[in-house]
């Protein structure tokens, strides 16, 4: 099983309804893409400093169905809204 963990950062002009929309979109990328075994989103309660946004924990068998879950067309869609609404994105990909 490999999860993949990742935290987004809004740019400071972002707005209520935009990152509502990201979220959105991610929150149904499981009912589009098969790949996707686990996948849970939450935003940032502690809203520290260091602290960014919005993080997602997601799940797929094995590397191969990643890379076929990044280059899904509802995927590449949210990577759009990532692009235009966060000022950074930071990940982790690890084996269980």
């Amino acid at each position: 099983m490999l999860t993949h963990v990742v935290s987004f950062k809004f740019k400071p002009e972002t707005t209520t309804e935009q990152s509502a929309q990201l979220e959105a979109k991610l929150k149904g990328l499981p009912a589009a893409i098969s790949e996707i075994r686990e996948f849970r989103v939450g935003r940032d309660v502690v809203r520290s400093e260091r602290s960014y946004d919005l993080a997602l924990v997601s799940a797929f068998d094995d590397l191969a169905a990643m890379q076929r879950y990044q280059v899904h067309p509802a995927h590449l869609e949210v990577v759009s809204l990532v692009k235009a609404f966060c000022s950074s994105v930071v990940a982790v990909d690890f084996n269980e």
